[in-house]
């Protein structure tokens, strides 16, 4: 039984003991006096009272059915199944990944899985599977773009050679991170195959998957009329440093560049071609999801993007943010539009102001919830830009769990409830911290 009313309801079965006996099982509000829970700018009362919007009552719409944010799994399947039953709303049936249903509250629910659903975990596959079986069970799954994600979508993309001096180092840009799916697709798929005839020698596999040698000279001319020096200059530290490493990294992973070639075309048919396994994945997924008051995405925002949602909406966004990864892949990942998916309100990132905070306002929007930036004691309250934030990434894959010193795999889930409360749930926090904006007053909440 759990403690507060609060507290999602979790059929006590054999199957989720084992995540009952480690999630929270009472209720606190959400303490904004330590940093663990909220930023220094929620922390000052000044300014955490302005990033509310003024009229709470008025101006806070909240959603009509339960939402529960899911993000960065980072291909741990069970991670994320665990976090699934942690919503109180799915019945997990067995050990596989899809061994799992809907009760009566799941029908009900809205699901956001806030992005960076791979790299870093053990099961990349196992975890779409999981999600594609979530999708086939309710209609209301809104899958956000990462940018671990979208980095390879651009990578696979430009790997057939169609590219040009914007887009021709994406492959390599992937960087080491790419090599544990790689190493899935390759033991799924491929061991014990042959490589094929028409795969070319290493030579000309490495030409096809680097930039050309001339690269380093010819991208800052080409990226001149639309990054500033500074960004380009990042961007070539950044390749150089990619370059060097990329084919150590595919030695010690047991791989030549032929090999990796092949992979790379094997991915490619499994995310790209419209009858591969996971070809949905890109279908499905969206930059932005809005409900109410609550904007959904995997980093922030900007002051081009603010205006862009108050002047034509989150759904021009969404076709916006389709069509640039379909046909072009520099302006997209060096744009606002990417901006979003990985800006941590840095110098180098793109400027959300008090222009943009007008636009959210005046759209209505008075709360983003995110993910991209981990946390270790569940989720937190910041106040970034003047904008009221919800981080919502609680580290759930285990290898980043691991070198951050946290145990075991990770769970939880963001809850933003029709009641008009949010809660946070996580393995890593001893009570669910709960927020009423509404109710909300300093000293208390």
């Amino acid at each position: 039984m759990r403690a507060l009313k609060s507290l999602p309801d979790i059929k006590p079965i054999p199957t989720h003991r084992a995540i009952i006996d480690r999630l929270p099982t009472h209720v606190e509000p959400w303490d904004l006096s330590h940093t663990h829970s909220a930023n220094r700018n929620a922390i000052d009362p000044i300014i955490f009272q302005q990033s509310l919007g003024g009229d709470i009552n008025g101006a806070w719409r909240w959603p009509r059915r339960p939402i529960y944010f899911i993000a960065d799994p980072h291909a741990d399947a069970q991670a994320f199944i665990d976090s699934l039953v942690a919503t109180g709303t799915v019945v997990k049936r067995g050990d596989k990944p899809t061994e799992f249903e809907l009760n009566r509250a799941g029908k009900d629910a809205i699901y956001v899985i806030g992005g960076d659903c791979l790299d870093k975990g053990p099961s990349n596959l196992e975890l779409l599977r999981a999600i594609r079986h979530l999708m086939g069970l309710s209609k209301r799954v809104k899958l956000l773009a990462g940018n671990h994600d979208v980095r390879l979508l651009m990578g696979i993309r430009t790997v057939t050679g169609d590219c040009d001096t914007t887009t021709e180092h994406l492959f390599v840009r992937m960087g080491d991170k790419v090599i544990p799916l790689f190493k899935e697709i390759h033991r799924v798929y491929l061991a014990g195959k042959k490589i094929p005839k028409k795969i070319p020698d290493e030579a000309t596999c490495r030409a096809k998957l680097f930039p050309s040698e001339d690269w380093f000279e010819q991208f800052p001319r080409e990226a001149a009329d639309f990054m500033s020096e500074a960004a380009i200059e990042r961007e070539l530290k950044r390749m150089r440093k990619k370059v060097n490493g990329f084919e150590t990294s595919c030695h010690k992973a047991g791989f030549t560049l032929r090999e990796i070639y092949h992979i790379a075309l094997t991915c490619r048919a499994l995310f790209l071609k419209p009858k591969g396994e996971f070809s949905w994945f890109y279908r499905e997924m969206r930059l932005a999801y809005r409900n109410g008051a609550f904007l959904f995405v995997h980093a922030g925002l900007d002051d081009a993007i603010s205006e862009a949602l108050r002047d034509k909406g989150v759904k021009h966004l969404n076709r916006q943010f389709r069509k640039q990864i379909k046909n072009d892949l520099f302006h997209f990942y060096f744009g606002p539009l990417a901006n979003t998916m990985r800006t941590k309100y840095r110098p180098a990132d793109l400027s959300l102001t008090e222009t943009g905070l007008t636009a959210l306002r005046e759209t209505g929007i008075r709360t983003l919830v995110h993910g991209h930036i981990n946390r270790l004691h569940g989720q937190r309250l910041a106040v970034k830009e003047g904008m009221l934030h919800i981080e919502g990434d609680i580290t759930l894959d285990r290898n980043s769990r691991r070198k951050e010193g946290l145990h075991g795999v990770g769970a939880g889930v963001t809850v933003i409830h029709p009641d008009r409360h949010i809660l946070g749930i996580s393995v890593d926090y001893p009570k669910a911290k709960l927020f009423r904006p509404e109710a909300c007053e300093y000293q208390t909440c």
